[in-house]
């Protein structure tokens, strides 16, 4: 039997994001996450919950996310599950199941999660859609997804 490991999360960040650099040379970012759920309970009342993920994006995302991203700064990611294992300062085996980001998006707080270069391409008006033309406007434009 095959298996299968995606997640997608809709999120914002918890903290700033940190980044380093493995051995490898390749860039490493690392992040916090928290995502809400939302839902009613058996006697209608509004239930809220609130999971916070440790992720992980390398190479140019990660360079990206932590060039552009701060704490409180909201962003789709979609990657796949990884355990972390290890031994703490007293012996203790202690695990952790993180996120590996592969792909992510910019969501919109203005321009403020945009790159610099993209904010310069961006009109300062918005334009009108002419009837009959499928062409997105520039304000409908989708912001890019970078692969890992």
């Amino acid at each position: 039997m095959g298996s299968f490991s995606k997640v997608v999360l809709l999120g914002n960040l918890t903290r700033d994001p940190s980044t380093g650099t493995l051995p490898s040379g390749a860039t490493v970012c690392e992040f916090g996450l928290a995502v809400n759920r939302r839902w009613k309970d058996a006697d209608g009342q509004m239930r809220d919950e609130v999971l916070f993920m440790d992720c992980a994006a390398y190479g140019k995302p990660g360079q990206t996310m932590g060039q552009y991203l701060k704490k409180g700064h909201p962003v789709l990611v979609e990657g796949h599950l990884k355990l972390d294992r290890w031994q703490d300062d007293q012996g203790q085996a202690r695990s952790k199941v993180r996120t590996v980001v592969e792909r992510f998006q910019f969501i919109g707080r203005g321009d403020q999660a945009l790159p610099e270069q993209n904010r310069a391409a961006k009109p300062a008006g918005r334009r009108k859609r002419s009837t009959g033309s499928n062409a997105p406007t520039a304000d409908q434009t989708p912001r890019e997804v970078l692969p890992v």
